[in-house]
């Protein structure tokens, strides 16, 4: 994998997305959500927030969003629209609440859940079909690490998930490269690292769907993201933002980690002259 291969962010907006994961009930999610919007107020929003609650908590975030620029995101969807998928939730029901992104894939669901990758594609196709836009997440797990398949795991996950899309439909997704080892580890890939593994991505997306999809698509890391190591990866060129996990869990954390990765990408000081 050659991190310098696909170039530099070649206009790609930056995007900080906020997995809440199982946690906050709605007024919990009213008042974090609240937090992150006052942590970044009166700033220009060089960088696209999405902030990710769990289902029970949608509705109660939104409206504390309401009139910012940061996007409400879910943590899953159905393959179908409507009809007999019990306990499931659907893209329409999501963009009714307000939803404009949706993750697919995550590691949890894949190990907990046994989520294959056809289900993930068939996921991520309904996101795009219903008008969200998925942030894929893909990744290997320490053993597939050790056995030096790193490279092997990922871009297979990334070609069955794409295999069916049409170039502007690739172009739409955000590809999220999330080691399973370093999530909640706190130990996160290095920036190196995680740049290989992004400029592999953007290659194999150009290989598939060509070098304005390859361009196009934002591609993302996670796995112990902080605000004292988010400006290392946004630094790199392939990388276009960050999938937080714990670290959104604290309102003002997570707004400094997005002036903290927004000021990497720009090449200044944190938006707001905050440290």
């Amino acid at each position: 994998m050659n991190p310098a291969a696909s170039g530099g962010p070649a206009g790609r907006r930056p995007l900080l997305a906020g997995n809440w994961k199982m946690h906050t009930l709605p007024a919990e999610a009213a008042e974090l959500a609240a937090a992150v919007r006052q942590g970044l107020e009166g700033q220009t929003p060089s960088a696209e927030v999405v902030l990710c609650p769990p289902f029970t908590s949608l509705a109660a975030a939104g409206r504390a969003l309401a009139g910012s620029s940061i996007a409400l995101g879910a943590q899953d969807l159905v393959w179908g629209e409507f009809g007999a998928f019990t306990g499931a939730i659907s893209a329409p029901m999501l963009r009714e609440l307000g939803c404009r992104y949706v993750i697919v894939g995550h590691s949890e669901r894949r190990q907990l859940l046994g989520e294959t990758d056809a289900l993930i594609q068939r996921k991520l196709e309904a996101a795009l079909a219903g008008g969200l836009t998925p942030i894929l997440c893909v990744g290997e797990d320490a053993a597939q690490r050790r056995e030096g398949r790193t490279a092997a795991v990922v871009l297979g996950q990334v070609a069955f998930a794409l295999a069916g899309l049409e170039p502007g439909q690739a172009a739409q997704v955000v590809i999220a490269y999330e080691p399973v080892w370093a999530i909640g580890s706190g130990t996160p890939a290095t920036p190196g690292d995680a740049q290989a593994v992004a400029a592999a991505i953007r290659q194999l997306v150009a290989r598939l769907h060509g070098p304005a999809a390859a361009a196009a698509v934002r591609v993302l890391y996670g796995g112990s993201v902080k605000p004292d190591n988010i400006a290392g990866f946004m630094a790199q060129p392939d990388v276009d933002g960050a999938l937080v996990g714990g670290a959104s869990l604290d309102g003002a954390a997570f707004a400094r980690l997005v002036r903290e990765g927004a000021a990497a990408r720009t090449g200044g000081v944190p938006e707001g002259g905050r440290p």
